[in-house]
Parts: C-alpha cells; sequence; structure tokens
C-alpha cells in the first residue's frame, strides 16, 4: 500500500520501524566487529574469528533474494515481523554462546534473518511513498546506513570496556522489540492470495546449494588459500554448477520462479545491477585495505587509522540524501550514475599513487570522493529499479539490487586479496622486506586493479536509458490486479 492509501500516522510507524530494522542490520556488524578480540580471547576461539563474520555474511547474501520473493508474495508485513522475531531470537542466542562454534552458528542464524530485513526494508519505502518522497527516503536510509559504519565500531567498544561483549548482542532485543511493535501498528497488512505451495522449493534449494559453496570458496581465496589449491577449486567449480541448475529451473521448470530472468531485459535492472555490484566493490576493498595503506605506509596509528574511514562514510552518509532529492529533479539523472561512478575511479587512481612521502592530503581527497560516489550510486540503483518494474515485482527487483552489493564484498576482498598476496610474494622471492615502499607498491597495483574494474561500472552507466519515476499506485487497478496499460507501458520500458 503506498502513501495514499496509507495514513500520515501509519506512515510515520511504519517508516520508524523500516528504520529501527536497518538499525539492527547494518549497525549489528560493526558493533560486533569491534568486540571480536575481545570475544574470542574470552571464548578461546581464536581460530574461528573469522567465520564470526563470513557465517553472517554468507547467510545474509544468500536469503537476500528469497526474502524479496517472499516479501512480494505475501506482503512485506508479515515477513518483515518474521525477520525481526527471528533475528531478536538469534541477536540472544549469539549472546548467551559459551563457545565458540555455538557462537558462528548464532551468527549464521542472525545472517539469515538480517537479509530477511534487509531485502524488505528498502522495498517498504516503494510501498508506502510516491516516488519523489521514496527516491528521497532511500536517500535518507542510505545516508543512516552509512552513519551506522561510522558511529558503530566505537559503540561497540563502549560497550564491551563498560558491559560486557554479551551486551552487543542483548542490545538488540530492546530496538527489535521497538521495531516490531511499529510494523505492528504502521504497515498495512494486504491479504494475500499465495499459498505455501507456490514457492519455488527447488529454486531455492538450488540457489542456496550454489551460491554457499561459492562464497566460502571466496572467503578462502582472500584467507590466504591459492585459487587452485583443491578446497577451493571443489567450491567454486561445484558451486557454479549448481547455479547453472538453478537457472535451468528458474527459466524451464518454475511457475513462479524465485528470480525471473527476464526481468534483466530491462536496461534500467541490468545497468542497475552493474553499479550496484561495483559501487560495494570499492567500498569493500576501500574500507578493508586504507586502513593498512595508513598504517603500514603512511605510519598512522592503528587507533587513529580508522578514524581516516570517516571521510568515506560522511560522504555516503551526506550525499545520499542529495542524490535522492536531485533524481527528482533532474530528468537526465544519467549523468549523476556516470558521476558517481567517475568519483569513485577517482579516489581509487589517487589511492593508488599514494607513497611513503604523500601525506594524509591524498588519501583523505580519495575517501571523499568515493564516499560521495558511493552515497549516490546505492539509492539511485535502488530508485530506479523499484520504477522500471511492475509493483508485483518490487520485491524481486529491490533484493536483487541488494543481492549484487552485498556479494560484492566476498568478490572484493578475494580478487584484491590475491593481488595482495600475489605482489608481497614476488618482494619476499626477491629477497625484499614488507617495508613501506614495498607494501606501497602492492597497494598500489591493488587499488589501480579495484578502479579497473569499477570502470565496467563507469561503462555501464553510461548506457542507463532514464525512465520517469513512476508512482508505484499505478501500478494496480483499483481491484488490486495489474491495470492493463500499466502493463503494457511496463513491457515497453522493459523492452528499452
Amino acid at each position: 500500500m503506498n502513501q495514499t492509501g496509507s495514513s500520515t500516522r501509519g506512515q510515520l510507524f511504519a517508516t520508524i520501524g523500516a528504520l529501527l530494522a536497518l538499525a539492527l542490520a547494518s549497525i549489528d556488524v560493526s558493533v560486533v566487529g569491534a568486540a571480536m578480540p575481545r570475544i574470542a580471547d574470552d571464548l578461546n576461539g581464536l581460530s574461528l574469528y573469522a567465520w564470526v563474520g563470513v557465517s553472517y555474511a554468507v547467510a545474509a547474501a544468500v536469503v537476500v533474494p528469497i526474502a524479496g520473493k517472499l516479501g512480494d508474495m505475501f506482503g512485506r508485513k508479515p515477513v518483515l515481523l518474521v525477520g525481526l522475531a527471528g533475528f531478536l531470537v538469534a541477536s540472544w542466542l549469539c549472546g548467551a554462546a559459551q563457545t565458540m562454534p555455538q557462537l558462528v552458528g548464532a551468527r549464521g542464524l542472525a545472517g539469515l534473518f538480517g537479509g530477511v530485513l534487509m531485502a524488505n526494508v528498502f522495498t517498504l519505502l516503494a510501498d508506502i511513498y510516491t516516488p519523489e518522497r521514496r527516491t528521497q527516503m532511500q536517500g535518507v536510509f542510505f545516508g543512516f546506513s552509512g552513519l551506522s559504519m561510522v558511529i558503530g565500531p566505537p559503540l561497540g567498544g563502549v560497550i564491551t570496556d563498560n558491559w560486557s561483549w554479551r551486551w552487543v548482542f542483548y542490545v538488540n532485543v530492546p530496538i527489535g522489540l521497538l521495531a516490531i511493535a511499529a510494523v505492528l501498528i504502521g504497515v498495512p497488512f494486504v491479504r494475500s492470495g499465495a499459498s505455501w505451495r507456490d514457492i519455488d522449493f527447488a529454486g531455492v534449494v538450488t540457489l542456496v546449494a550454489g551460491l554457499v559453496p561459492i562464497l566460502i570458496g571466496l572467503t578462502l581465496t582472500g584467507d590466504g588459500h591459492a585459487w587452485t589449491s583443491p578446497e577451493v577449486l571443489a567450491l567454486l567449480i561445484g558451486g557454479a554448477a549448481l547455479l547453472v541448475a538453478f537457472y535451468l529451473v528458474e527459466t524451464r521448470v518454475a511457475k513462479n520462479p524465485l528470480v525471473p530472468f527476464a526481468l534483466f531485459r530491462s536496461n534500467q535492472v541490468s545497468v542497475m545491477a552493474v553499479v550496484a555490484f561495483f559501487s560495494a566493490f570499492a567500498m569493500m576493498g576501500t574500507a578493508f585495505y586504507v586502513p593498512l595503506l595508513y598504517q603500514g605506509v603512511l605510519g598512522v596509528s592503528a587507533t587513529h587509522s580508522g578514524t581516516l574511514l570517516i571521510p568515506m562514510m560522511l560522504g555516503l552518509m551526506l550525499m545520499a540524501p542529495i542524490a535522492g532529492k536531485a533524481m527528482t529533479a533532474l530528468p537526465r539523472y544519467r549523468v549523476l550514475g556516470v558521476f558517481a561512478m567517475a568519483a569513485i575511479v577517482a579516489g581509487l587512481l589517487i589511492l593508488s599513487a599514494v607513497g611513503p612521502g604523500s601525506g594524509q592530503g591524498l588519501p583523505i581527497t580519495a575517501m571523499v570522493l568515493i564516499g560521495v560516489g558511493i552515497g549516490i550510486a546505492f539509492p539511485m540503483a535502488t530508485a530506479v529499479v523499484q520504477s522500471a518494474i511492475p509493483m508485483e515485482q518490487v520485491g524481486v527487483g529491490t533484493s536483487q539490487i541488494q543481492f549484487w552489493r552485498m556479494i560484492a564484498g566476498p568478490v572484493s576482498l578475494a580478487i584484491l586479496g590475491s593481488i595482495m598476496s600475489s605482489r608481497l610474494g614476488v618482494a619476499a622471492q626477491g629477497g625484499e622486506g614488507v617495508s613501506a615502499p614495498v607494501l606501497a607498491d602492492a597497494l598500489g597495483d591493488l587499488f589501480l586493479a579495484c578502479a579497473i574494474a569499477v570502470g565496467i561500472g563507469l561503462v555501464a552507466s553510461l548506457f542507463l536509458k532514464e525512465i520517469p519515476l513512476r508512482d508505484m499506485s499505478m501500478g494496480k487497478s483499483p481491484g488490486g490486479k495489474p491495470d492493463q496499460r500499466t502493463s503494457q507501458q511496463q513491457d515497453r520500458t522493459a523492452r528499452a
């Protein structure tokens, strides 16, 4: 239900519920990261340190396309409530964990329900707002997500030092209860004619079976395993084969496919998926390797290097709401996408030129450029896709954009980690230690490769065909069925 069909009070509560759900799913990751050294020490589980994050990330990425489809089928309200309730239970289990394997399992469960929230939060905005307000609110929400990356680590440190690392998880419970109350009050319940028999179970099984080994294989390559190692090859090849099976199920067998691949015939969906992937690729690579640039090349302390990520996050946080408003004001908004990807590429090229004597001005300038680019690209990708597809598929389309953002993280770290290991390995074979100049050269190649990769997103943005930001209320007739004229118009848009 959109703005024309909901009260101002209901819209306010729905927005609060969505914002709290986003807070749970986004702040949680950065807060937990700050507490992980203490957790590993208390639970004597340093060997499983990385898998606490891996289990969450893999589960969240895998469930996003599934949850988006379920939201379209059964309505946003029940799916959000299930996601919130499950996330609270998983958070409590994380806080109560007595061993590291228990924590890894509980974080995987939290990732499943966190993915459910991420798949439906931005779709809910399409349900309750008109296009102009929807695009602006998405900018606000992405800005809030950027803010969470800034406040998350210090907040996690404060909670861990003053209470206990367990409260990093327990604090989610009161926030989640408030979110559940707001969703119950504000989000309208839309009766659905779908039943559990309509769920594409074959698609769910083959998608999960294909994605999980690929994501784990990519994680292993970023953790020091060679791409040609037997375990990595087995995971990647096996996963790829199962994804082929998933495609065949979706295109030849499924009556109600989990991922309607016909969506990608739309210029807007395909271009924005590429933009979403490579903007997230750049964000992950920057967030992971810039602290190493500061510490290993510029000699900045570990404590101070963490704060130097703030320029990128502030750029994202401040630019996202502005970008949302600009999209509704500019009929030729493709220029925003081109500018965003160009800014990211420029920032990465600047980072590739940083050396031991460069000072902090260059990397800070680069971080601002990258943050501004991401702050435009993220809300733009979501808004354009939501206006390009039929209302009955808006959850699938929105979750696809979110999926490509999330999958970019492990892909980025795997590729860039391999480049880093290769360059340092060559230096070691030549008898050189990991000095500041050697590390600067390796990171220079890494950021240059990242810039080249993001250049694919820049080229893709040039081919975007602008369409009007459509009011989602026009996607259905008063009787609740798709309006024939609107469907014909959407078909023409997709073919364009």
